[in-house]
């Protein structure tokens, strides 16, 4: 009887190891499918959160605790007179000719991956506030990035770069790390704000491929590798790389190197790009001595300050996921559940 318990129990794990597989696998393509159709763009909506109002509302709920009723009024007084002295500040410093309004600041999000999959969502951002914004108004992107592909960083600053060309402030602020493209973004800056411990730098460009000619060649397989044209390939992972092939591979990877150091030195003038473009990071204190940001503080306490004499709206694209996206994450869900069940029964009869 026991041994037919375990062969049944053996049987058991088989099938649903082998169940949650397939979930795995087929709630993996659904989604990578729904999110390559389209640029992963199935419709969505643009979400805007005014931040004073949020920090009000925080503001008000410690004052009354912390407050009695005597001493919330006073603040309240205190603070109407700050608000009026501050709003005619603010109109003598714009003088009679230039529109009475406070100014506005516009806070987007880029939290990058290799290959900068948040450019298209932040370029529809950008698109909606240059239809409202001025040069009274500012930027802030908040950057979180340590890199990834050129040419999908290079679009992603490219995005940047329509909003200095509308003529508005940008000011990205940087509280972990924004490396090698997540700097080629962070440049685009007319200021850059970094923690003290924040990641920067990384100008530098890197490729590793993996080669299996040996291998291949030790089991008698062969590959073959027809091209038109003397540089349609260089190094491959299969075939025989010879030294003219790393050269020119490795010509590619120095121009693409020179490349983004003049796109750094353009965008921060007197910058000593022989100094910073060797591939090495600093934190932010030490970024700050080398000019790669201009000022050690962090995104929480900038917004913080700039609440105080502004408008402030976070702006974000929410797209709607499509009908094989949701499959593919409701599979991803079922699977996570269905393993932590498991994994809790397992620990619970181990325990016993």
């Amino acid at each position: 009887m026991i041994a037919y318990l375990i062969e049944y129990g053996v049987f058991l794990a088989k099938v649903v190891t082998l169940a949650l597989a397939v979930l795995f696998v087929l709630g993996g393509l659904l989604s990578l499918l729904a999110r390559q159709r389209d640029g992963g763009d199935g419709g969505g909506q643009l979400r805007v959160r005014h931040l004073n109002e949020e920090l009000d509302e925080l503001r008000d709920g410690i004052e009354s605790v912390v407050l009695d009723d005597d001493e919330r009024k006073r603040a309240r007084k205190q603070q109407r007179k700050d608000d009026k002295a501050r709003a005619k500040a603010e109109k003598k410093m714009r003088g009679p000719v230039e529109e009475k309004r406070r100014a506005r600041v516009f806070v987007l999000d880029f939290d990058g991956d290799v290959s900068a999959s948040e450019a298209h969502p932040i370029s529809k951002e950008i698109s909606a506030l240059l239809q409202v914004a001025d040069k009274q108004d500012e930027v802030v992107l908040r950057l979180e990035s340590p890199g990834g592909l050129v040419h999908e960083y290079g679009f992603a600053s490219s995005q940047l770069k329509r909003i200095r060309q509308q003529g508005l402030k940008l000011t990205i602020c940087v509280d972990r790390v924004a490396a090698s493209g997540g700097y080629m973004m962070a440049c685009l800056g007319d200021r850059v704000l970094a923690a003290p411990f924040a990641v920067l730098g990384s100008i530098g460009v890197v490729a590793q491929i993996p080669n299996f000619h040996r291998l291949l060649k030790k089991n008698d397989v062969d590959v073959e590798l027809m091209t038109a044209g003397d540089y349609k390939r260089t190094l491959t992972m299969l075939g025989e790389n010879t030294d003219s092939d790393r050269e020119k591979f490795q010509q590619e990877l120095d121009q693409t190197h020179q490349l983004f150091k003049d796109f750094v030195r353009e965008n921060r003038r007197g910058l000593d790009i022989d100094r910073v473009a060797t591939g090495e990071h600093w934190y932010g204190i030490q970024a700050r001595e080398l000019g790669l940001v201009d000022e050690i503080t962090t995104s929480d306490d900038y917004l913080l300050l700039r609440c105080r004499d502004a408008e402030v709206y976070e702006l974000r694209w929410q797209s709607k996921p499509r009908l094989a996206e949701r499959l593919g994450l409701a599979m991803e869900a079922s699977l996570m559940r269905v393993s932590e069940r498991l994994l809790h029964r397992g620990l619970q009869r181990w325990r016993h």
